[in-house]
């Protein structure tokens, strides 16, 4: 029996894993304040909740090593971004948080020899659901 589908799926959790963990100091050092990592409910997760200013913002990271020709943040389609939405819409319920000004972006992080490259998409994509 391989354990390939094992190594992959370890191996997919750890470049995630320290994707945000790149993604977090990125936003740290543009001002964001972090105010929860891996949201989670029975909807789904959301990766960093965190404030600029006043506005409530909900991100989404998606790293990726190699140099494949997709880029991160393509990952970030309908089916995501109505399934974020729907667990940003459960945080902002939980927390009496509802006139929130909220948005969503993304953070995009490649990973390569030469450092990661990190790209920072405010205001990715409207609520959806």
């Amino acid at each position: 029996m391989s354990s390939a589908p094992k190594d992959i799926s370890r191996r997919h959790l750890l470049t995630g894993a320290a994707g945000e963990a790149v993604a977090v100091r990125y936003l740290k050092k543009a001002g964001y304040q972090i105010i929860q990592r891996n949201y989670r409910t029975r909807l789904g997760e959301i990766d960093v909740i965190a404030r600029e200013g006043e506005t409530l913002v909900f991100v989404e990271v998606k790293t990726r090593s190699g140099q494949g020709v997709a880029l991160p943040q393509f990952a970030v389609d309908a089916k995501k971004q109505s399934k974020i939405t729907r667990v940003a819409l459960m945080y902002l319920s939980q927390k009496n948080e509802m006139s929130a000004s909220c948005r969503f972006d993304v953070v995009a992080v490649r990973k390569g020899v030469k450092g990661d490259q990190v790209e920072l998409i405010r205001n990715a994509f409207e609520m959806a659901l």
